[in-house]
């Protein structure tokens, strides 16, 4: 998402409770910032919101938190939340290859992954959100059994992460190479990206990682 900068955006976003300013004090403790011991659903790079919100909405049983790197993006996501309450949704404004920072060694139970920059040249390659590094961090931050979702338009970037989990000895579930079309469409939350790749007759490309016990 390109985004031209915000003047002020920094401090425009305290106006908004659902975003957090200091996100490395909850580390281990992020029950007590939600007031309850509900399972943790992260999503790594939440575009304008509208994905992680409607779950929040849909799921009050369950805590959810948006961490994306630019200010601009995150105060975009926030404002969705501007007219209305959503107690177990928090904004987080983080660099994802530092996820060890903000949370404890199985903290969290699913990770989301949606439509992630594809960055397709090859040198490019260790940026990809599905790389050995990212889902090493992943795996240490997750529970066991906990999951990663990806969705993506990007048929390169899902034969590349298919491997990546694969390698990495994540178990894999639920792949289809055309979502909409598939049994896994029901139920399906899209993002905006998604719903404009759709309408265009582009085929969504969907899985699920499991992080299971190694040894």
């Amino acid at each position: 998402m390109r985004l031209r900068n915000i003047p002020g955006v920094e401090q425009a976003l305290l106006q908004y409770p659902t975003f957090i300013e200091k996100p490395l004090e909850y580390k281990g403790r992020w029950h007590e910032y939600f007031g309850n011991h509900h399972p943790i659903h992260i999503e790594i790079g939440c575009g304008k919101g509208r994905f992680i919100t409607t779950l929040a909405a849909k799921h009050p049983e369950i805590n959810f938190i948006a961490i994306e790197l630019k200010a601009e993006v995150v105060f975009r996501a926030a404002q969705r939340t501007e007219m209305r309450e959503i107690p177990n949704l928090a904004f987080v404004q983080y660099n994802a290859e530092l996820l060890t920072e903000l949370f404890s060694p199985g903290e969290i139970d699913r990770i989301y992954l949606n439509f992630s920059d594809p960055w397709p040249k090859k040198r490019h390659y260790k940026r990809r959100l599905t790389y050995k590094s990212f889902l090493d961090t992943y795996r240490q931050v997750l529970k066991e059994n906990g999951e990663i979702h990806q969705k993506t338009d990007n048929e390169k970037l899902f034969e590349f992460s298919l491997n990546q989990f694969a390698n990495e000895r994540f178990q894999l579930r639920h792949i289809t190479f055309d979502l909409h079309q598939s049994e896994f469409a029901e139920g399906n939350v899209m993002t905006e990206y998604e719903e404009r790749f759709s309408k265009r007759g582009q085929r969504i490309y969907r899985t699920e990682a499991i992080n299971i016990p190694l040894g």
